[in-house]
């Protein structure tokens, strides 16, 4: 059978018909051998996933999450379910799965990873689904690394509740079933016989003079050049006291101007969520090493549309030469809410035609996953791809 790969998607209001509809334009009578489903929270139900099961193969791996959004190719909507689809000759995957991870997040990377050692192709990845709402998510990272080292790459992303933070779904199963978790880690090991590609950008850039992490635990800041990290925050951008008073309103204000941290291939991005007005800390939705160098970091427009087409453009790199059948995409939450419906419509304008046409789907994130070239591996305001030939 032809490699192939397939999307649908459809924002019906009834679950199970939605459901039916993106898996039919994915399939097309095909079977999968291996089916994500990404859906909005309201269609993370028993229904939706019966008919995407009605429609695969006894062998189909079925995994997936609740989202911040979807999109498939030339759609992006906040409802409704994507589906996305891969079979034919040379593919390969195998699935494991954690739960009950929140106070266990290295040791579930690590149970997730082992997945990849069942799967025996030239060229391999291990793709990670997890609850976006467990904190520190790159211990778990950290402990998938630990397994997989430099074997293949790491990539995926954190499921999401449209941007609400109360509670994530991740689905897992097959024909027989599929449930329904949270609080759960979801490793699925790609294996294929001919390249994949990897691509990780975000379109920011430095907005200020360096600083030194001098205390800090995970994603909490305590301190930067030494002083208290919230007033070195509202000084370098000019903020009163007067801002604490609405924590909402704060977020706001110093979404746009995230962390940025030193890396080899540039910067990673730390979105700052949150405050301690006693102890005058940041919080960050992963870790802040300390001793690290940072920035604030800004963009605009133009950069952060740039970014998906530089994202598509490296995966696409990756292919040695072989063309595409499809490209997986895991996009911030955060890059769309700053990009706005515009915005966003010009983003997936620019990763379609990078690829010339190629079939793509994906979902936006509560953090995106990717390990490639000694990135630590949880990334935020990034745009992560990955093509296969």
């Amino acid at each position: 059978m032809t490699r192939w790969f397939g999307t649908g998607h459809s924002t019906l209001t009834d679950p199970a018909a939605a459901g039916a509809a993106a898996a039919e334009a994915a399939f097309e009578g095909r079977e999968p051998v291996l089916a994500f489903v990404f859906c909005s929270v309201g269609h993370q139900v028993p229904a939706m996933l019966d008919e995407v099961r009605k429609r695969v193969g006894p062998e189909t791996v079925i995994v997936g999450a609740t989202t911040s959004g979807q999109m498939t190719t030339g759609e992006v909507s906040g409802e409704g379910v994507a589906v996305v689809g891969l079979g034919g000759d040379g593919f390969s995957a195998r699935t494991r799965i954690s739960r009950s991870v929140t106070a266990r997040l290295r040791d579930a990377g690590a149970e997730i990873a082992a997945c990849l050692d069942e799967v025996d192709r030239p060229h391999r990845a291990l793709v990670m689904i997890c609850d976006g709402l467990t904190g520190n998510q790159h211990e778990m990272v950290r402990g998938a690394f630990s397994v997989v080292g430099a074997a293949a790459p790491l990539v995926g992303g954190c499921a999401g509740d449209d941007l609400t933070y109360v509670r994530t779904y991740q689905f897992y199963g097959g024909r027989d079933g599929v449930e329904i978790l949270s609080d759960a880690a979801i490793g699925i090991a790609l294996g294929s016989d001919a390249p994949l590609g990897v691509g990780i950008a975000h379109g920011w850039r430095k907005q200020s003079d360096a600083m030194v992490v001098t205390n800090s635990r995970d994603g909490r800041v305590y301190e930067l050049d030494g002083e208290p990290a919230l007033d070195v925050l509202m000084r370098r951008l000019d903020l009163d006291e007067s801002v604490l008073e609405d924590e909402a309103g704060f977020r706001d204000l110093v979404f746009l101007h995230p962390l940025g941290l030193s890396r080899r291939s540039g910067e990673d991005i730390r979105v700052i969520h949150g405050f301690d007005r006693d102890d005058r800390s940041l919080l960050c939705l992963a870790d802040v090493p300390q001793g690290a160098l940072t920035w604030l970091m800004e963009s605009d427009h133009d950069a952060i549309v740039d970014g998906a087409r530089e994202s598509a453009g490296q995966a696409l790199d990756g292919l040695d030469g072989r063309p595409a059948i499809g490209l997986l995409a895991f996009d911030c939450a955060g890059r769309r809410t700053v990009l706005g419906a515009e915005g966003v419509r010009q983003e997936i304008g620019v990763i379609g035609k990078e690829l010339g046409g190629v079939p793509y789907g994906g979902f936006y994130t509560n953090g995106e996953i990717a390990r490639l070239r000694g990135a630590l591996g949880m990334h935020h305001f990034t745009l992560v791809t990955l093509a296969l030939a």
